[in-house]
């Protein structure tokens, strides 16, 4: 059992509100989720070939300036530091692909938990209000983000195992439920070329859609074809740089709930995370219907 939340503001009015109206849906989950949790928000992109990264070590007293320096000096390029507890963020004059190589060969330590042009993903064990006070979730602006309160049954409680998992740029999955099949999954999508970082089931899920995506399927294309190879049960948001997506699998045992008025659009696996948002009186809230693609988008 986890928690799923998303929320995707409309009204560009409210970007400065969304950390704040996150935290709030995160904290509504704990009781699905008190191992650990995660958060990815969208904002702040950067232009031209700049990235950004967030990374993580365990050991709070990790020498990120050093490594900042060593990878300036490597690839001959500016890079900009900030330290969330035991994540970096780092802001580069570089592709996230020659930046990732070079942290992979150099430091191999560091877990690459995020990377693209806007997405930053902050997680952690803990419970969900420790998580996001650790981050400062509460004062993050932006246009969307998705957050994930984790209670582990398929793999251990480590800050690497919650989610959301990113497979590809400015792309994460939070995931409510279980694969069948991950690990024939797993070795399949390893010949077609995919990376794991974890032998959770929820990044393999993550990856399948990353890989299907790289092969032209649109978004609704991807997702749906993740009915057809991902047995199991599941409740899946995905997060992308132009907005989120959610899918439940046929038989829908998972929970989730969704909620659109005219300034934003938010889900959730529970109600009681959705009470609290502004005008939520005057939302339609739903419950998903199964195997269905639900998609909003900034463009």
């Amino acid at each position: 059992m986890c928690g799923i939340v998303g929320l995707f503001l409309k009204n560009p009015a409210l970007q400065p509100e969304l950390g704040k109206h996150l935290e709030t849906m995160l904290i509504g989950m704990t009781d699905r989720g008190p191992d650990s949790a995660g958060i990815a928000v969208y904002h702040s992109p950067v232009a031209g070939k700049r990235s950004k990264l967030t990374l993580f070590n365990a050991d709070t007293a990790y020498p990120w300036r050093a490594v900042a320096g060593e990878l300036g000096a490597a690839l001959n390029v500016e890079v900009d530091l900030e330290q969330r507890g035991n994540h970096a963020l780092l802001t580069v004059e570089a592709t996230e692909a020659d930046v990732i190589r070079w942290l992979k060969a150099k430091h191999p330590d560091v877990r690459i938990m995020g990377y693209g042009k806007l997405m930053e993903v902050y997680k952690d064990m803990g419970l969900p209000a420790d998580v996001a006070r650790k981050y400062g979730l509460a004062e993050m602006q932006g246009s969307h983000a998705i957050g994930h309160t984790r209670m582990a049954t398929e793999s251990a409680v480590t800050t690497e195992h919650s989610h959301p998992f990113t497979p590809a740029p400015d792309m994460c999955l939070v995931h409510n439920g279980s694969l069948s099949n991950h690990n024939n999954l797993r070795k399949w999508l390893r010949k077609q070329g995919q990376e794991f970082d974890t032998d959770n089931d929820s990044e393999v899920a993550a990856r399948y859609f990353a890989h299907r995506l790289a092969e032209g399927a649109t978004l609704k294309e991807a997702l749906e074809a993740g009915l057809t190879d991902l047995d199991g049960f599941f409740t899946f948001t995905m997060g992308t740089k132009d907005g989120f997506a959610v899918l439940r699998d046929g038989i829908a045992c998972k929970p989730a709930v969704l909620a659109e008025n005219d300034d934003w659009v938010a889900m959730a696996s529970e109600f009681r995370s959705l009470a609290y948002l502004p005008n939520i009186e005057k939302a339609k809230i739903w419950e998903p219907a199964p195997a269905t693609v639900y998609s909003w988008s900034l463009h």
